[in-house]
């Protein structure tokens, strides 16, 4: 094992900048100074940090071997030129902008990519249909398109300024125009400089740099832990059951799904499988399951997994409350106590309760509902814990300490869980959780879908309901493309058959997914071994023109008084792994426009070349969504599948598009433990070279869960 050791080994203390007007407030303006942790990766310290903050609560270290093996890469911005100062219990940051320059990351953003030019102030909540910062994942973290990106290590509610505050002392200052008789006045004023203010008297900065974006964005995940490798079933279909279930219906539900030929890995129970709930009780109830531990195994059997809802607030004066109470909040969620989970006996009560009546019986994993807003559901900014930390830390990390929570009681069964969380931060990335909400714009869940690969977190388009037949097939067939794919029936128990015209359609795209299973389990692994997300933007592919500059918005002397000008930019397109490029149909739409990437690209269903670098036109029919191949992509299937529990010994059909060499890595393990953390997994490159395909081994420590190799030439 190689070991990386240049500690200090680029140090930089530069006592210059100070504005030169004098103001109180910038008179200790300094360059702070910073070091090289691991290659690409430099931290910097203004005056004296938090001890509590993002990463210390995500406690995966980073995969320092992983970092190395990508090598260095240069600083891409003069240091001398990032700026910071603390008063009043504020320390404020400056980083420079170039023009042309853009910026991506800033949490979860359903209505915009492209971050430059905004202003958020990044606060775990509820998404409340604005980018302002609430958002459930408001990861303090940015990637510019220079080569670089920067975590600001803290757990506060961080303000940043993209791009819109003009400083005094600005080396690039915008022209000054007349609005009476100059048509290129503008009420947004070119800025030079991303300001970010941290509510607190110092704070610990990461840099990562990178020859591209996504080389940082992978620096960035290594650094956090790695991506994670979901178990297989996790990557089955998911089907959440009405609130009120008992365990003789969800089994006639389950049985309604093999009745149909329907794909389905995974049951969820709602707040029903509780004995009370709002707040919870965390105990089954005896009249709807007077058999817990009976029926999990019995659904283990039928390869059905149990997921269960739960938020983490406590019904008052049971026993569980009654041992964990002296550890919670001084304020109450929906009357029920709130533990402090960043105390070690408060975890221990909840863990030993777990184990004893969930974990210990077969449950594989958690939803995390209500840990993330509005405001008049969670605990306000007055409240007090236990710990000492305050109201706003933990807001800015309960999520987390939920997730960490859970991974210790799983990896001591050496099982991998797959779960649902409705906050997440920064450290995320290394917990197997995938974030979702009530919100349910379409459209914006695919820039979510988007955005979600900037940093380090997972989303998916759940369907819950449909407007229409098509509307319900076009959803399906995104949240069959994500991370997750779900029906959440919880209030109007919807199912894949709800409409019966088009449930071929439904079907189909479930089936895909199960037949891509192989390429999707080792998009994991790259997101696990090298930090790739595995769902992200065209942004990150080298070449690709994604942000379309701006159109000039219609003076309005009430809506838009300024005539400020608009954003154009691709949102709704995405990646899916290196190969595969997703361009989701929305409601009624049976025609779209797609931009292809530099390069030949061509039909996945076809084979068919459809365009190179350009914007196309393409025509789709309800039964399938557009989707394409790059050229020399190589694309790992099986035979279709109705659950994981089949994927073994199945012959593998390995697809080859276009006419260009390729090569895939495919990944294989058991599925289900940690070993693979150990070594004990299977890893083989497929290539394709001069027209003829093979297959190398590269690692053959694990399973092998197919029986031969079929290669088949797209269209050909």
């Amino acid at each position: 094992m190689k070991q990386f050791k240049f500690i200090f080994s680029l140090f930089l203390i530069l006592n210059a900048g100070c504005n030169p007007a004098g103001d109180k407030a910038s008179d200790n303006v300094v360059s702070p100074g910073w070091h090289n942790q691991y290659p690409g990766v430099y931290k910097s310290k203004v005056n004296t940090p938090e001890k509590f903050n993002l990463l210390s609560v995500a406690k995966h270290p980073p995969r320092f071997e992983a970092i190395e093996d990508m090598g260095d890469a240069r600083i891409p911005i003069d240091l001398k030129e990032v700026r910071a100062f603390s008063k009043n219990g504020r320390t404020y940051l400056r980083f420079p902008l170039e023009k042309g320059e853009q910026i991506y990351g800033l949490g979860l953003n359903f209505k915009t990519v492209q971050q430059r030019g905004r202003i958020m102030r990044l606060h775990v909540d509820h998404y409340g249909g604005r980018d302002n910062g609430r958002t459930h994942a408001p990861v303090p973290f940015f990637v510019s398109t220079r080569g670089y990106g920067v975590l600001i290590n803290s757990a506060r509610y961080i303000e940043v300024y993209v791009g819109t505050g003009v400083s005094r002392d600005s080396e690039h200052p915008p022209v000054v125009r007349d609005r009476n008789t100059d048509p290129k006045w503008s009420a947004k004023p070119y800025s030079d400089n991303l300001e970010i203010v941290v509510p607190a008297g110092g704070v610990e900065m990461i840099m990562f740099t990178g020859k591209t974006m996504l080389d940082v964005i992978r620096r960035f995940n290594l650094y956090c832990g790695g991506g994670i490798i979901p178990p297989k079933w996790g990557l089955g279909f998911w089907h959440r059951t009405p609130t009120l279930f008992s365990d003789k219906k969800v089994e006639e539900e389950v049985s309604e799904f093999e009745k149909r030929n329907f794909p389905l890995d995974v049951i969820g129970l709602e707040p029903g499988w509780h004995s009370k709930a709002y707040p919870n009780t965390f105990m089954w109830d005896k009249g709807r399951f007077p058999e817990p531990e009976d029926f999990v195994k019995k659904l283990k059997d039928e390869g059905i997994r149990v997921n269960l809802w739960m938020n983490p607030y406590l019904w008052p004066g049971t026993k569980l409350e009654k041992k964990i109470h002296p550890y919670t909040g001084s304020h109450t969620v929906w009357n029920g106590t709130v533990p402090d989970y960043t105390i070690p006996e408060a975890r221990a009560v909840m863990q030993e309760h777990f184990r004893k009546y969930q974990t210990g019986i077969g449950v594989s994993g958690f939803k995390v509902d209500e840990v993330d807003g509005f405001d008049r559901w969670l605990w306000p900014d007055v409240a007090t814990f236990p710990s000492g930390h305050d109201a706003e830390q933990m807001r800015q990390t309960y999520g987390m300490q939920f997730m960490e929570l859970a991974d210790e009681l799983f990896r001591e069964k050496n099982q991998r869980t797959y779960g649902l969380i409705r906050a997440a931060n920064a450290g995320s990335v290394a917990y197997p959780y995938v974030i979702y909400n009530d919100y349910y714009s379409h459209r914006d869940f695919i820039t979510a879908l988007i955005n979600s690969g900037f940093i380090g977190v997972l989303w998916t388009p759940e369907v819950r309901s449909g407007g229409s037949a098509s509307d319900w097939v076009r959803r399906m067939q995104t949240s069959c493309f994500s991370p997750m794919a779900m029906i959440n029936a919880w209030a109007n128990g919807k199912k894949p058959w709800s409409f019966p015209d088009v449930y071929q359609e439904v079907q189909d795209a479930a089936y895909l997914r199960m037949q891509l299973l192989p390429y999707l389990y080792s998009t994991f692994a790259e997101y696990y071994f090298k930090g790739t997300p595995p769902f992200r933007a065209m942004n990150l592919i080298e070449g690709f023109k994604a942000d379309l500059g701006e159109e000039q918005g219609e003076l309005n002397s009430t809506d838009n008084p300024y005539a400020v000008a608009i954003k154009r930019e691709i949102k709704d397109q995405y990646m899916f792994g290196n190969n595969i490029l997703v361009a989701p149909l929305f409601g009624n739409e049976t025609e779209r426009k797609v931009m292809l990437p530099p390069g030949k690209w061509y039909d996945f269903y076809t084979g068919k070349l459809a365009g190179e670098g350009e914007v196309i036109t393409v025509k789709y029919g309800l039964d399938k969504i557009p989707l394409f191949v790059k050229d020399g992509g190589i694309i790992p299937m099986i035979p279709r599948i109705r659950q994981t529990k089949e994927w073994k010994d199945q012959p593998l059909e390995v697809r080859v598009y276009g006419t260009a060499d390729g090569e895939f890595t495919i990944y294989d393990d058991d599925g289900t433990s940690y070993d693979f953390e150990n070594g004990a997994y299977t890893m083989k490159k497929l290539i394709v070279k001069d027209g003829q395909g093979k297959i190398e081994d590269i690692r053959r420590d694990g399973p092998w869960s197919y029986s031969e190799v079929k290669w088949r030439f797209m269209g050909r």
